[in-house]
């Protein structure tokens, strides 16, 4: 029975940089979602702020979730663009029974 790996990551953007958080998960969401081992990728609004949002990733494997972590993408992305525009970021992963 193949595990599938689900990340929840929440991420509260800082006041100032709302919009460029905002414009930048579509990017980094497509070029996720091209990932051989991507299941997928959403982006979810908070209702009553927006400056925080939760993403939730599938991976087939945590071999493909750790290989998520070293595409271009994700550094030009993540690294780059959104973590210092973050007030606060945590994740949690759970493994899926399929």
């Amino acid at each position: 029975m193949p595990e599938f790996l689900v990340i929840a990551h929440h991420t509260i953007a800082a006041d100032q940089d709302v919009d460029e958080v905002l414009a930048v998960y579509p990017k980094l969401a497509a070029a996720t979602r091209a990932e051989p081992g991507n299941v997928s990728f959403a982006v979810f609004r908070q209702l009553d702020d927006d400056r925080e949002l939760v993403i939730l990733e599938r991976y087939v494997s945590r071999d493909a979730a750790e290989a998520h972590l070293r595409t271009p993408h994700f550094k030009e992305f993540v690294l780059t663009r959104l973590v210092p525009r973050l007030e606060n970021r945590w994740s949690e992963k759970y493994d899926v029974p399929e």
